[in-house]
């Protein structure tokens, strides 16, 4: 497996996958250098992308894999990977949200998130949001 920073070129099939984003926000984060691809034997296994929360905290927005590549355990390395990179970039923590009735919560507190509060916007599921120290 394979885990490297987006380019321009790969905004085609981030796209086509990622609909919770629109093209220049993607743009962007790319340029900023805050989306990593995973690919396995030279294809497009999915994607990790972040923003910074309060400007001062990384928060993973998106972590997907197309359906061959999960339970595999490529997210968990994706995962480690942008942990990493954080802790290099000096950050001391890092956060996600997940809704509060997905699996996904699971899979963080195997990685060492804690839930750390929440909110439900109007007419919508509870959104639980997660931070780990590194």
């Amino acid at each position: 497996m394979k885990i490297r920073l987006a380019q321009k070129e790969d905004l085609p099939i981030l796209l086509a996958f990622d609909r919770h984003i629109g093209r220049e926000e993607l743009e962007n984060l790319i340029g900023l250098h805050r989306v990593f691809i995973a690919e396995e034997e030279g294809a497009f296994a999915g994607w990790l992308r972040y923003n910074l929360f309060w400007d001062n905290t990384p928060f993973m927005n998106m972590l997907f894999l197309l359906e061959p590549y999960r339970n595999r355990g490529i997210g968990k390395k994706l995962v480690a990977y942008w942990e990493e990179c954080m802790k290099n970039k000096g950050y001391d923590s890092v956060m996600t949200s997940t809704q509060w009735d997905e699996y996904a919560q699971h899979f963080y507190y195997k990685l060492g998130y804690c839930a750390v509060g929440g909110f439900a916007l109007a007419g919508e599921t509870y959104e639980l949001l997660l931070q780990k120290q590194l």
